[in-house]
């Protein structure tokens, strides 16, 4: 008797789950929503306005050699420091030269401080971007101009 109620109360919980995923176009769906779907429409665009605690800061050279080594640092918080808490951190800072993406460092809250250093090459100039997104907001933006030489 026990085996047949254990295997009917599986059996609903399971009817009930796929007909609450129907109900509302995927009710359930949120549950292993994808990090886009956190965030309500106006935090998805990324913010290039100056904050002093999100802004990510570039420091990197305004040129360099053609594929020679050289060290990029970003650290958020332009103006002062972003904090890193549980409840609120930064979880990720990502470099990109243009629109190619060179590297993304994701951070754990309370262990990492949010400052990363890279060192990366490059064959041509362009718009260096720093990209972070903290916990409870949009990302946030900031570019440098770099010059590539031969």
């Amino acid at each position: 008797m026990l085996r047949s109620h254990k295997r009917r109360l599986v059996w609903a919980t399971a009817v009930l789950g796929v007909t609450l995923g129907m109900l509302g176009g995927g009710l359930t769906r949120a549950v292993w929503a994808g990090q886009a779907e956190q965030f309500t429409p106006e935090f998805k665009e990324l913010r290039k306005s100056l904050d002093p605690k999100h802004t990510p800061k570039i420091v990197a050279p305004d040129s360099v050699k053609r594929g020679q080594w050289f060290e990029v640092t970003v650290s958020v918080g332009a103006e002062g420091e972003h904090p890193s808490l549980s409840e609120h951190h930064v979880r990720y800072i990502a470099l990109y030269i243009n629109t190619a993406e060179i590297s993304r460092v994701y951070l754990h809250p309370v262990y990492s401080f949010p400052k990363i250093t890279l060192t990366i090459a490059l064959d041509e100039g362009g718009l260096l971007r720093a990209v972070e997104e903290p916990t409870h907001s949009a990302g946030w933006e900031a570019s440098k101009k770099i010059a590539v030489v031969p």
